[in-house]
């Protein structure tokens, strides 16, 4: 038997944190063994299902290198399908018409509920020839008696009885197929054999599994993972900031750290917290997931962050690093090449966005001093210092990171002044606050004519708050 699984996301919205970690549960199950990762879109809400949503979806797929062997398929391309099985089912008398007015069953629902009873439908037209009508909904005949009992590969062995279940409606007034209808019917044809999803799908189990053993379809193994919950422990949503997997895009994550993050939320291997997708591909099993609620911790996150961008190939990292700088205006033409300035900064930060930010002064003039670290650092004892340090640097006929801490050096042997009496002037002079990579490291990836500059600067602005004084 060839494993085959399906991520089915309905295009009402983005894609969701949740939706991504079950797709790649699915896209690891059928990896893992040799099988087809099936990508379907289940479209038939028209009103709600949208173009953009639809392009959201693919596009945080393929960010996340979750890439699918078959589709997108599109359930609205598939109502010929529906409408057969439909028709068959009709004539083998395993569902029937429903003539039932809004009224009657919204009345019924009412007297349900008052009764304390669970509400559902009656069976009025199940076996009613005298129904009839205009308008009417096609509804499956499910069975009255029994139970449906299925495996769960995360919850264990679930049972539902029947006389639980209504009949379901499968048609709607207007034709148009219902969701758990299509659901059967696609996840047949495609020959899905394990659905992989979320935990509010599992009251919609055994009514599946009742209508393919209608139809003498096998049927499939299911797991239905936990909802995930945000740092406060409630559910996550769009209060607890990025849920959209493309907005942990935007806010600086590689799609390797949001994949080993979603990976380990309901599932681990011993301690092991970093997996690469080999790893995660020969040791994920849907057994070892947990069926409890998994909360979001945005801290491990950017820890996992962090290690991928000092991990990572630097040629594999640039391409995204590059996206931010570009949408932070930043022309990276104008300064070091991002190969060498990612190593030198990556310790230094957490995400990508925040690297680019705090690069900008590598590229182009800082539009102010830091007014914390220039009120420190920038005061009129440290003028002689800068003095000195820009003569010995504007000499130096060899700009690279050992003659520059040497002049560095010497200047504060010179002045006969600890290290960081000259350091942090020229820090905040050169970087405009008090933060950098290394002075060497930092002033080496600048040219000597930008060091020199900026050093002239911070004496200028230095002179003036004497004379303002």
């Amino acid at each position: 038997m060839t494993v085959v699984t399906r991520f089915a996301p309905s295009p009402t919205g983005f894609l969701h944190v949740g939706g991504a970690r079950t797709a790649l549960y699915s896209w690891l199950v059928a990896k893992a063994a040799g099988g087809k990762f099936v990508l379907r879109i289940e479209d038939t809400d028209r009103e709600r299902s949208t173009q953009p949503a639809i392009d959201a979806i693919l596009e945080g797929m393929e960010w996340l290198g979750l890439t699918w062997d078959e589709g997108p398929y599109y359930q609205t391309k598939r109502f010929d399908r529906y409408e057969h099985y439909i028709a068959q089912l009709l004539a083998e008398d395993k569902a029937y018409k429903c003539y039932c007015s809004t009224e009657r069953l919204e009345q019924m629902r009412e007297e349900q509920m008052a009764n304390g009873e669970k509400p559902r439908y009656d069976g009025h037209c199940r076996d009613n020839p005298a129904a009839g009508g205009d308008s009417f909904v096609i509804r499956f005949r499910n069975p009255q008696t029994g139970s449906v009992k299925f495996h769960d590969h995360i919850r264990g062995p679930i049972e539902f009885a029947n006389s639980e279940l209504d009949d379901l409606i499968i048609a709607r007034s207007d034709g148009t197929p219902t969701y758990n209808f299509c659901v059967v019917i696609d996840d047949w044809e495609m020959q899905i054999t394990h659905v992989v999803r979320g935990e509010d799908h599992i009251n919609n189990t055994p009514r599946q599994i009742n209508i393919l053993q209608a139809l003498g379809a096998p049927i499939p193994e299911y797991a239905h993972v936990s909802m995930i919950l945000g740092d406060d422990g409630k559910k996550l949503s769009k209060r607890h900031g990025a849920v959209s997997v493309m907005q942990y895009r935007d806010d600086g994550y590689l799609p390797e750290a949001v994949l080993n993050y979603l990976v380990r939320l309901g599932w681990s291997h011993g301690d092991q917290e970093i997996f690469s997708v080999a790893e995660m591909t020969e040791l994920f099993r849907l057994d070892d997931v947990n069926k409890a609620a998994s909360a979001f911790n945005t801290e491990k996150l950017n820890w996992l962050n962090q290690h991928y961008m000092k991990s990572l190939p630097v040629e594999r990292v640039v391409p995204y690093l590059q996206w931010h700088f570009t949408d932070q205006a930043i022309d990276v033409s104008k300064g070091p090449a991002l190969e060498q300035l990612l190593p030198v900064m990556a310790d230094r930060v957490k995400t990508l966005k925040e690297l680019a930010a705090q690069s900008r002064y590598f590229y182009e003039e800082y539009e102010a001093f830091d007014e914390a670290a220039a009120k420190k650092h920038l005061r009129p004892v440290a003028r002689e210092a800068l003095e000195a340090v820009q003569d010995r640097l504007a000499s130096l006929t060899e700009w690279n990171p050992a003659s520059i801490q040497q002049a560095i050096q010497q200047t504060a042997d010179d002045l006969q002044v600890g290290m960081g009496k000259v350091g942090m002037p020229l820090r905040v002079a050169v970087t405009g606050s008090g933060n950098s990579p290394s002075l060497d490291v930092t002033l080496a990836m600048l040219s000597q004519t930008q060091v020199v500059g900026r050093i002239a600067r911070a004496i200028s602005y230095i002179m003036e708050r004497e004379q303002a004084q």
